[in-house]
């Protein structure tokens, strides 16, 4: 089926160099350009930036996500990228938005501190379902204006 519907999730570790500000505007620059390209070719999904790490869900037609996917692996900016699901999906999670983002909060860093400690980035460890529900949850209390 050319038009299936596919999801990835993966981690990565930030290698975004320098101070907050630099992070900061390398990550809108990201969002900017990531948002754009998305709409174009039936990408939707939700990012998130925290704890010197990227969790990102991509949601599309499966050719599209494949190549998405590819790009971001190519990416200086990520590291140490783990897919924690890789899946045909039936209907989109995140269908309105080229590219959710939740930014650190503090509820946000304790809601994926256990992505560090309890996982240290080892994929056997990882539980990718867990994280799913963990992403979704930000990206809709972000979209309601319900953060910390």
């Amino acid at each position: 089926m050319p038009n299936q519907l596919f999801r990835v999730l993966y981690v990565s570790r930030n290698r975004i160099a320098g101070p907050l500000d630099q992070l900061k505007s390398e990550v809108a620059g990201l969002l900017a350009t990531s948002r754009i390209n998305n709409a174009r070719v039936g990408i939707t999904g939700a990012l998130i930036v925290n704890s010197g790490f990227f969790a990102q869900v991509l949601e599309g037609p499966r050719k599209a996500v494949e190549e998405v996917f590819e790009a971001i692996q190519q990416d200086g900016r990520h590291g140490d990228i783990q897919v924690l699901l890789a899946t045909p999906i039936a209907v989109r999670a995140f269908p309105n938005w080229a590219m959710a983002y939740v930014g650190q909060s503090p509820r946000h860093q304790d809601a994926l501190a256990w992505l560090q400690t309890e996982t240290d980035f080892h994929t056997g460890h990882l539980v990718g379902e867990r994280l799913y529900s963990i992403v979704m949850d930000m990206a809709y209390a972000e979209e309601a204006g319900d953060v910390a």
